[in-house]
């Protein structure tokens, strides 16, 4: 989920993320791994935006990768076989506080090639950027803060100014998914506005994906059986985003047409 959300919001906020890591509100069009060969090397987390004279290459991550240097310098190369004229701006962003020394890496090495790209920690970084931004909003949370439920606080101050009921629904529901890294879905409902957030594409895709795994589980077992256990399956993995939207017990289970019993089970389950 969170590779399809950060997708969501480079893409459609292009200004904004050109804003914050190259200096300037650049407009950028979607590049496709596609036209670079690149489904292989993992092109579902992979994030190319460009404009006439550059691409804008982002990874978000969650945890530290090993293969995070080799991937980068592969991209780079990629992209340098099919926009030879073109400036790279390479950008890995880690959403979770870690001390694991990969978080801090910014090349890779083989031989004599020495390939450099930027890291971003965005516990280290500083918030009012992210609140002043509408499509940097949802990470503004996860900025540097000494107290993350006062800083959701303020970005919901912000998103409470925003006119446009499409685009605040989804930074709320985006906002609620990444403040679920360091908050509990409890804490984040009494914050957050739920009902609005309903409306929202994030919204909808999180159960789109839900279904999705269900009926390819389905399909992979060939049977009757297997497609609405695949279902099944399918929306109890859902139930953890949910909770992260800030739903409560009643909530998911009406969502997911499910008892409310079997989502209590599944969550009891997942705390132990």
């Amino acid at each position: 989920m969170f590779d399809n959300l950060c997708k969501f919001l480079a893409e459609s906020f292009s200004e904004d993320y050109a804003a914050w890591l190259l200096g300037r509100p650049i407009k950028l069009t979607k590049l496709s791994p596609t036209e670079l060969s690149l489904e292989p090397i993992r092109a579902d987390s992979l994030i190319l935006e460009q404009s006439e004279d550059l691409v804008l290459h982002l990874e978000f991550q969650t945890e530290p990768d090993p293969t995070m240097g080799f991937r980068m310098l592969d991209y780079r190369v990629r992209v340098y076989r099919r926009f030879p004229q073109k400036t790279m701006h390479q950008f890995v962003i880690y959403l979770k506080p870690s001390n694991n020394d990969l978080v801090y890496q910014d090349s890779f090495q083989v031989g004599e090639t020495l390939h450099r790209y930027q890291s971003i920690r965005l516990w280290e970084q500083p918030s009012e950027a992210f609140l002043q931004s509408p499509g940097l909003l949802p990470l503004a949370v996860l900025t540097q803060t000494s107290d993350p439920a006062l800083k959701l606080r303020e970005v919901a101050t912000v998103l409470d100014q925003i006119e446009d009921n499409r685009v605040k629904a989804n930074l709320i529901a985006a906002t609620s998914v990444f403040g679920g890294i360091l908050l509990a879905p409890e804490l984040i409902r009494t914050i957050l506005r739920s009902e609005i957030m309903k409306e929202s594409a994030v919204y909808q895709e999180i159960l789109r994906e839900g279904e999705q795994r269900g009926l390819l589980k389905g399909k992979l077992e060939g049977k009757l059986e297997g497609k609405l256990e695949g279902r099944l399956e399918a929306k109890l993995e859902t139930i953890p985003l949910l909770k992260k939207l800030g739903l409560t017990i009643a909530e998911i289970a009406k969502e997911l047409d499910i008892d409310v019993e079997l989502v209590n089970k599944f969550v009891a389950n997942q705390n132990n």
